[in-house]
């Protein structure tokens, strides 16, 4: 079967068609016009029969010759006396659909007929009487009916003519699903694209039914990114006033508790970097190349351990998420510095994707655990050494759910060149 929608309505519009066709063309066109053939051979085989019988019945060659020229001539034939020597077999070209008819019909009307020849639209005839072989030859329009092809032809090209016809008709139908399918998958890669139901009314009632749930999920994200704003001002406002108050005061648990308050500041800022992760971050145009340059430059900055060794492609400006990208990257790179002690990026860029690797020479994680570390607050700290330093759980998370804001998604495997893991981000362009 295609697998394309258009491909799979014009196979329907077709094979109705064809079937058609075969079924009229083997039941009623071979059926009629062979009846009529066999019936138009039967009146000829009587004059044939006449004008053997005219021969035989002579008492000369020369009284049979001039009676069959008398006879044949009013029947439309061209009668021979003796003739030459006949084929070896009879003729009949292949496309002659009803020359079999008329072969097996004549011979059956004419028992002595030796030879039939049926070419370039003249019966031939080779006949055995008294006075040696006679030779008949007349129109083949006498044993068959006229241009029985017709009716094959007006129904190939009136039905390539309804096709046709159908297939604009089936496609003005479709367009509206398949700019619905757009909609859609732009929608999935974090983009708004106008859409306005059309078409027949259930498919006006599907895209209604998309925009409904489109407007739901903004809705709800709007809701989210106000309801986060309040959370980050009003958490964010004690935690300062009491590290403030908690560095007023002396004494050994002061650290402690400042060391406290720290890691609840940072727990805070991860759980609403999560939760926000493409707040505020519309898709525009950008360069892959420069985006991952910009990063590794950030780290080098840092004087962190950051390189990148590999770029294909990605000079050219594509539709991307730079801030959510970044992020995204920035948790890769932090990731693989906590625990390794380098990493290394590359980059490929093709006409439909954007890819990017970060590979360290950490410990890795291994095969069974890798989709469980894309999951939020999951920490595999007995894997990847939980001494480097304590999370969330959230960073691949985060990347995660970036990737599929893009089309994308995020892969974890086995890093060949530096032994450690390897993480591929792959966003759709």
């Amino acid at each position: 079967m295609p697998r394309g929608l258009y491909g799979r309505a014009a196979l329907i519009l077709i094979l109705p068609v064809l079937t058609l066709q075969l079924l009229v063309s083997v039941v009623f066109i071979q059926r009629h016009f062979d009846g009529v053939t066999r019936s138009m051979t039967s009146a000829v085989g009587i004059e044939v029969r006449y004008l053997r019988d005219t021969v035989n019945e002579s008492t000369s060659l020369e009284e049979a010759q001039a009676r069959l020229q008398a006879t044949a001539v009013p029947l439309e034939m061209i009668a021979t006396l003796p003739a030459n020597p006949s084929p070896e077999a009879d003729i009949k070209l292949f496309q002659d659909l009803t020359g079999s008819v008329v072969i097996e019909t004549i011979r059956d009307n004419v028992p002595e007929i030796q030879v039939v020849s049926l070419f370039e639209r003249r019966v031939i005839l080779w006949i055995d009487t008294n006075y040696g072989v006679l030779n008949l030859d007349f129109s083949r329009r006498r044993v068959s009916a006229s241009n029985p092809h017709q009716l094959l032809v007006i129904l190939v090209v009136m039905g390539a003519i309804m096709t046709t016809i159908s297939y604009f008709f089936l496609r003005n139908q479709l367009r509206p699903i398949k700019r619905m399918a757009a909609a859609a998958a732009a929608y999935g890669k974090g983009r708004i694209k106008p859409f306005t139901p059309s078409g027949a009314i259930e498919v006006r009632a599907a895209g209604m039914a998309f925009l409904d749930m489109r407007n739901r999920l903004e809705r709800q994200t709007q809701s989210r990114t106000m309801m986060l704003s309040g959370v980050s001002h009003d958490l964010r406002t004690p935690l300062t006033r009491l590290r403030l108050g908690l560095s007023m005061l002396d004494g050994d648990d002061v650290t402690d508790l400042l060391r406290d308050v720290d890691d609840m500041q940072r727990l805070l800022d991860a759980f609403l970097d999560f939760a926000r992760h493409d707040a505020g971050d519309s898709p525009e145009s950008c360069k892959p190349h420069e985006l991952v340059e910009a990063v590794v430059a950030d780290a080098t900055r840092s004087e962190q351990a950051v390189a990148l060794v590999e770029a294909i492609g990605g000079d050219d400006a594509v539709s991307l998420r730079p801030m959510a990208v970044r992020r995204a990257l920035e948790n890769l790179i932090g990731n693989a510095l906590r625990y390794g002690t380098k990493a290394e990026l590359r980059l490929l860029v093709t006409d439909r994707m954007v890819r990017i690797s970060v590979e360290d020479d950490g410990p890795g994680i291994p095969a069974e655990s890798r989709e469980a570390a894309m999951s939020p607050f999951v920490r595999l700290d007995p894997a990847r050494n939980q001494d480097k330093g304590t999370g969330v759980g959230l960073g691949l998370a985060i990347v995660a759910d970036i990737a599929r804001t893009h089309g994308g998604l995020l892969r974890l495997g086995d890093s060949e060149t530096l032994g450690g893991l390897k993480a591929e981000l792959v966003l759709a362009i």
